[in-house]
């Protein structure tokens, strides 16, 4: 139940204190893995203390110890260890501060540190962080590279230095940065976000120098491989030597084997793209000849056929072709006006045979009656009937007087 208090009934200072006390108690003995950043034993002292700093986010434990827990352990403590601590919080309410009692101090292993990196390496690569169609590639010429490195560092040296030798005019943004001990994995991921938010960062790298698997534990904590699978810039992680892997390398765009690998990665080399533009001119003109020869070529094979050789002979070919075809055309004319000229002639004959016209030239000759038709049978007349008669030539008024017997 929340504690009832007021401006007119305030609680004492001590029913706080042992209310803060009491729940602080009730967390119990555990087990908390840290890194020794402050590690103070006076001699003569039994008790010894230190401080445990969770490497991936602003926060510490004061925790203090027997000094017997320290002269247990093989190898001395030194800052910087990572070790696990069995204890439990207590709150001292005579001095309001809060400490870590330690009963048991186990330095992490290389073993076990390998161990815990795996199961990592398979959690973060099971979200994805490590797929290769995520990858961004790097541009071909950045306007300005983010280069995140430890203060004054050789690999800051190596970055540089080659990557100008490749590209003089290539320009750097330095983010100098811890690049171990407590504070490395806060300060590289600080400077991975401000150059992730730089529109004039194309590229950012991050490098370090070789050393130990503990020195380079950094480049393998969860918030910082998560922090550079989220940028938008592409990353080129450059740990250590060609041997070292850390899991960053997993979540970069690109990995280099070394700072020195980096520089050449980042940058082409202006003497290999002079020499392929180069090769590319050669090979633009090679071609451009080699078309223009060939269409001389053909341009002198159609010169010499006959009709571009000699196109008035292939005129006067033709005038003569054209000239027969028009004899022969001429000839089938005056053959066909000739037959048809005999075909009417039979005709007209015929026509001229079978023409009432030849029947009256041979004396003969047709009566017609007024309306113009024909008399053939005398009992169809009456006497006063007028006929016409049509003769060889002319025709003859005549009138029906009497009918013969």
């Amino acid at each position: 139940m929340p504690l009832e208090s007021s401006p007119e009934s305030p609680v004492p200072v001590r029913v706080v204190a042992k209310l803060i006390g009491d729940w602080i108690g009730r967390l119990g003995r555990v087990w908390v893995e840290g890194q020794v950043t402050e590690l103070t034993r006076r001699p003569g002292q039994s008790t010894a203390f230190l401080v445990l700093r969770d490497t991936a986010a602003e926060m510490s434990l004061r925790v203090s110890c027997r000094g017997q827990l320290l002269d247990a352990l093989d190898a001395p403590l030194a800052e910087g260890a990572r070790i696990v601590v069995w204890g439990r919080p207590e709150y001292w309410a005579a001095r309001g501060s809060l400490t870590f009692t330690a009963y048991d101090i186990k330095p992490v292993g290389i073993g076990a540190l390998l161990a815990r990196l795996e199961e990592l390496r398979k959690l973060l690569a099971a979200e994805g962080l490590f797929a290769a169609d995520r990858k961004r590639p790097l541009p071909f010429l950045p306007r300005q590279v983010g280069l995140v490195t430890g203060r004054a560092s050789a690999a800051e040296r190596d970055v540089v230095a080659n990557a100008r030798r490749r590209w003089p005019a290539v320009r750097f943004q330095v983010e100098p940065v811890a690049v171990q001990g407590p504070y490395a994995v806060t300060e590289v991921i600080a400077a991975v976000q401000r150059l992730d938010a730089d529109p004039a960062i194309d590229v950012i790298v991050i490098a370090r120098g070789g050393g130990s698997m503990e020195d380079l534990l950094v480049f393998s904590d969860e918030s910082l491989v998560r922090a550079v699978a989220a940028c938008f810039t592409p990353i080129v992680s450059a740990i250590g030597h060609e041997t070292d892997t850390p899991l960053l390398d997993h979540a970069a765009d690109r990995r280099a084997s070394t700072p020195t690998d980096a520089g050449k990665l980042i940058v082409p080399d202006v003497s290999e793209e002079l020499a392929r533009v180069s090769a590319l001119i050669d090979r633009a003109r090679r071609c451009i000849a080699g078309r223009l020869d060939s269409e001389q070529h053909r341009l002198d094979a159609l010169r010499t056929r006959p009709a571009l050789a000699d196109p008035l002979g292939t005129l006067a070919g033709w005038r003569l072709d054209l000239e027969a075809v028009r004899e022969r055309g001429r000839r089938a004319t005056l053959a066909a006006l000739a037959q048809a000229g005999s075909e009417i002639a039979a005709l007209r004959g015929r026509v001229v045979a079978l023409s009432p016209q030849a029947t009256l030239d041979r004396g003969y000759s047709v009566l017609q009656r007024a309306d113009g038709t024909i008399a053939r049978d005398a009992d169809e007349l009456r006497p006063g009937d007028r006929l016409t008669g049509r003769l060889a030539r002319g025709r003859v008024p005549l009138v029906v007087e009497e009918m013969a017997q």
